[in-house]
């Protein structure tokens, strides 16, 4: 479909722009910037263009993995502010939990296959739904929007692919959310642990 390509497009030029510097321009140039690796996503090489022979060694991203790199375009503009870290942890966390639950079954780690709950969605959906409002109650209006968005596109047929999950979550941002969320708990448990040591010395001296 003409939504998967332009999807591949976007996706390639929002990664681009986050992982090159932005050299202390400012937001129009960096709108500029954008736009310029928009264009050059459409270069083509050996007959496809950058995206779309990208798109076949990486596959599709997620709807949610596209709104999380438009916010952080959107950051590093100056359009949105940053958020907060316990906000993005609670996204993080979101991610992580649905993306073990999904992809062991698919390494072939477990006989339940939860891939096949994305082609008759409904009690997904409704699951999904209860986690976006709580995460809209939680202050995590990123979070939310990024679940309500998947859900949205997932009911418009935006992919070509008919599996709520396709829209869910990806490798790409499951794996980062593993080891995002794995990164801050080893980092409060060695905090932790300094700082029973640091109480200790006074008394021991």
């Amino acid at each position: 479909m003409m939504a998967d390509l332009w999807l591949s497009h976007l996706t390639l030029a929002l990664l681009a722009f986050l992982l090159t510097p932005g050299f202390g321009l400012g937001a129009v140039w960096q709108a500029v910037r954008l736009m310029v690796l928009l264009v050059l996503s459409f270069v083509p090489i050996e007959g496809l263009s950058l995206a779309a022979y990208t798109h076949s060694f990486t596959g599709d991203a997620a709807i949610t993995s596209l709104v999380a790199l438009l916010y952080l375009a959107g950051v590093r503009v100056g359009l949105v502010p940053c958020m907060e870290r316990a906000r993005s942890i609670q996204i993080v966390v979101v991610m992580a939990a649905l993306g073990l639950f999904l992809y062991p079954a698919t390494l072939g780690l477990s006989y339940f296959d939860p891939y096949r709950l994305g082609y008759q969605p409904r009690h997904l959906i409704l699951f999904i739904g209860v986690i976006a409002f709580a995460l809209l109650a939680l202050g995590n209006r990123l979070g939310a929007c990024m679940l309500g968005l998947a859900t949205l596109a997932f009911s418009l047929g935006f992919k070509s692919s008919p599996n709520y999950w396709d829209y869910l979550i990806d490798p790409f941002i499951a794996l980062y959310s593993c080891v995002a969320v794995t990164g801050y708990f080893v980092r409060m448990a060695w905090t932790g642990k300094s700082a029973k040591r640091d109480t200790r010395l006074p008394a021991q001296a």
